[in-house]
């Protein structure tokens, strides 16, 4: 006789079905688990002999085998416990058999049968009501997680006992009631806020607009002149995001086993902000069978990159593919995934090693050489991705004392959401939101400018050098100031403010 239930594993955000197959035949008292199983499954045989017995329920003295079918898909993680578990159950008789394959069943067990809570929870809900299944058998841990997603049923367990009566019959269970609409509503309020930064103000212009249109950014400026702070309320003035994009995010959280258990859902748009020493996979993910990094984390938020030259120079060189794709694909000998990466880059760096090169107020004690060996470890191709290049300078002594009355986030924001607004309509039916994602063709179409525009563009070309993709990216930027200003058409003083941000294509050295 064979037991058939099913389960699931996470590639990349996405969930496969696993079926578990169990056989027991006359030999030696052994239990093989095959299908390509990790050492975290391996190891599962010991746990699940200790909480059947902690459970009450006998254990087979007999040759047992295990098969997790694909047999080609390696399989890694403890959410194969319980299914095993609970198949072992079914060939004792006290459950039948036919009665299992309407469920995805997911559980880590504990050695007294209790069942933990394990990870990609969220994406096995997605597939169970893509397969047709009745709904999920999980931790209880789990179930709100698994109940954010409609149309089917969740059956949250404490321990291997409920598996078995839930089953029999014996004992109801009720979904959980979770409304994901009202969790995400009530993200907490920023502690944060524009008006706490004082002078800077044409490095908040720039903010603003890399806000209203997607753009990415790069600051550069001395110690203390407040690089950090802007980044940080960065986020205060971006839109708030739709539940489609929250529940995207969310997903990328599960399977990186980082959900708040009190919420379950990812309520604000994330702000990611990893030190200069991660490693490359850490960055960008990666693993045997590869997991999300910082930049799928960042997903419809913001990647802050403080330090910016002093991250490793492949870390730095594999985000060119994400900035441009706005996905990540990791390919290992196992498998191949693919992560959403569709981010903002707000980075931050000295001008040079010491900081001051520049300055008014301190001098630099930095050779040219030291200073041009600083700002090249960023390779062109990758400082072409980024859209505006802001210098923040230092603040003097009246700009910090100054009583004026300093902008809000929310003044700053409401301009953002009509620019936003503006955009929506003008994509309407395309799979973009912002200027910064706009197409070949769709710059054509949206993008036209005069010929003093055009003036000024192959002036600046031909003395700073700039790339193809430098052109476009400026005439992206031109496009979202005169959407903050209203303005349907180009302007050369659009162009010319999208210009006076590339500041390190000024910077001859």
């Amino acid at each position: 006789m064979i037991v058939r239930l099913f389960s699931s594993t996470t590639i990349g955000i996405e969930s496969c079905v696993v079926e578990v197959e169990i056989d027991v035949s006359p030999g030696l008292p052994q239990f093989y688990i095959v299908g390509l199983p990790d050492m975290t499954v391996k190891e599962s045989k010991d746990r699940i002999r200790a909480a059947l017995k902690n459970s009450g329920y006998g254990y087979f003295r007999h040759h047992i085998t295990v098969n997790l079918a694909p047999a080609d898909l390696r399989k890694e993680g403890t959410a194969f416990d319980l299914p095993i578990a609970v198949g072992l159950v079914a060939m004792e008789g006290l459950i039948r058999p036919e009665l299992l394959t309407d469920y995805l069943v997911l559980g880590e067990l504990s050695l007294d049968g209790r069942v933990k809570g394990v990870q990609g929870v969220l994406p096995s809900a997605f597939l169970a009501r893509e397969l047709g299944k009745r709904g999920l058998i999980i931790p209880e841990d789990n179930a709100q997680e698994a109940a954010m997603v409609e149309g089917i049923e969740v059956i949250a367990v404490a321990d291997l006992s409920d598996v078995v009566e839930f089953f029999r019959g014996t004992r109801e269970f009720m979904t959980p009631s979770v409304r994901a609409d009202e969790l995400f509503s009530a993200g907490p309020a920023s502690m944060v806020d524009f008006n706490e930064i004082k002078g800077q103000d044409q490095a908040k212009r720039a903010l603003e607009i890399a806000a209203a249109g997607g753009h990415n950014v790069l600051l550069i400026g001395p110690p203390g002149s407040g690089k950090t702070m802007l980044a940080q309320r960065m986020s205060t003035i971006l839109p708030d995001w739709s539940f489609q994009e929250a529940l995207e995010t969310t997903r990328i959280f599960s399977v990186a086993g980082m959900l708040d258990r009190e919420h379950m859902i990812v309520r604000t748009r994330p702000f990611r902000a990893p030190h200069h020493t991660i490693s490359d996979a850490g960055l960008v993910g990666g693993g045997h069978l590869p997991k999300p990094g910082e930049i799928s984390l960042a997903h419809h938020g913001i990647l802050f990159l403080d330090e910016f030259p002093e991250f490793k120079k492949n870390a730095l060189e594999s985000l060119r593919q994400p900035l441009e794709d706005g996905v990540v694909t990791i390919s290992r000998s196992s498998a191949t995934a693919t992560f959403p990466a569709r981010f903002m880059l707000v980075a931050a760096m000295n001008p040079c090693p010491c900081g001051y090169y520049g300055d008014k107020l301190k001098g630099c004690r930095c050779s040219m050489t030291q200073i041009r060996q600083y700002q090249t470890k960023i390779s062109g191709p990758l400082m072409d991705r980024i859209d505006l290049h802001i210098e923040v300078p230092s603040l003097r002594y009246r700009d910090l004392v100054s009583q004026r009355t300093v902008e809000s986030s929310e003044e700053i924001r409401q301009r953002v959401i009509q620019a936003r607004q503006i955009q929506r309509k003008r994509f309407n039916g395309a799979d973009i939101l912002v200027n910064a994602r706009m197409t070949e063709r769709q710059i054509k179409a949206y993008c036209q400018i005069d010929e003093e525009s055009q003036g000024l563009l192959e002036m600046a070309m031909d003395r700073l050098g700039m790339s193809a993709r430098t052109f476009t990216r400026i005439i992206k930027v031109a496009r979202t100031i005169a959407d903050l200003g209203g303005e349907s058409l180009i302007g050369s003083h659009h162009v010319a403010e999208a210009i006076q941000y590339r500041n390190l294509d000024r910077q001859v050295i």
